[in-house]
């Protein structure tokens, strides 16, 4: 396990954003840097949100490990204690600081990486049936984050994403949800994925 503490090492960083050209291709910092943040901020919201039924734990980079294999890929994350103050400025300050290094050592545009980590909170309320919650979650941290939205697929609730992770710049197809795509297609797409 790594401490989350780590995303405020901006030599870190730029080091498992290097090595993720290994794993999607050389692109420009920015891209690779969006592409890793969007990995990574769902997996880092993830303890935090899934305990919001119960003891919530706390989201700070230094009670946050870090599941994180050879090849830079995240599997998960666990919180360490539990949270001792209000979620919002405590998820202002981890998320807060792990866009700045991000932003910083990449270049990538710091008001997209919030609208990553948007749909990595609504995504994960809606895993763990909590959808109602992400709005209030998302207002309480601040950072200009945009509103979290849901769509409705035939019976099925998604997230209707303000971010794009930039996969398809190296060369990868675009995500089913994807926001850069026109909203006929996108509508079609989901419709295929989710009935």
């Amino acid at each position: 396990m790594t401490s989350a503490s780590l995303l405020a090492d901006a030599s870190w960083v730029r080091a498992r954003v290097d090595s993720a050209a290994k794993l999607y291709g050389h692109a420009p910092a920015d891209v690779l840097g969006t592409i890793w943040w969007y990995s990574l901020s769902s997996v880092l919201v993830a303890p935090t949100l899934e305990s919001l039924a119960a003891e919530v734990l706390d989201p700070s980079l230094d009670a946050v490990e870090l599941d994180l294999t050879a090849d830079g890929r995240f599997l998960g994350a666990s919180s360490r204690r539990p949270l001792r103050g209000p979620l919002g400025p405590a998820f202002a300050d981890s998320l807060g600081t792990a866009i700045a290094t991000i932003a910083s050592v990449t270049s990538a545009n710091p008001r997209a990486l919030g609208a990553i980590a948007t749909d990595s909170i609504a995504n994960r309320l809606l895993w763990a049936s909590a959808p109602e919650r992400a709005e209030e979650v998302v207002a309480s941290i601040g950072l200009g984050l945009p509103r979290p939205r849901y769509v409705t697929v035939g019976r099925t609730l998604a997230v209707k994403r303000a971010s794009c992770c930039l996969i398809y710049e190296v060369g990868n197809p675009k995500c089913v949800s994807c926001p850069r795509q026109k909203p006929e297609e996108r509508e079609a797409r989901l419709r295929a994925a989710l009935g």
